[in-house]
């Protein structure tokens, strides 16, 4: 699957980032003026059970059901 990648600052100087299907606009709910484009049409493999280097658990389900991937609380990452 092709994707936009979206990541803004965190406390602690810790990333979290938001991924959705290449071309399409941040769904109204995750909206934030925080995010900042990081990479544009990245190929991911979506059945992945974990995206690590992003700390997204699960990609496939949460576009599935949100239509976008975030990274959870506890896998932010160090900027």
């Amino acid at each position: 699957m092709r994707v936009d990648i979206y990541r803004r600052p965190e406390p602690e100087h810790k990333l979290s980032y938001l991924v959705v299907p290449e071309g399409r606009v941040i769904p109204e709910e995750a909206t934030n003026v925080d995010w900042v484009s990081e990479q544009r049409g990245v190929d991911f493999d979506e059945s992945e059970s974990a995206w690590e280097e992003l700390g997204i658990d699960d990609p496939q389900r949460q576009i599935s059901e949100k239509g976008y991937a975030i990274t959870g609380v506890l896998h932010q990452l160090p900027e």
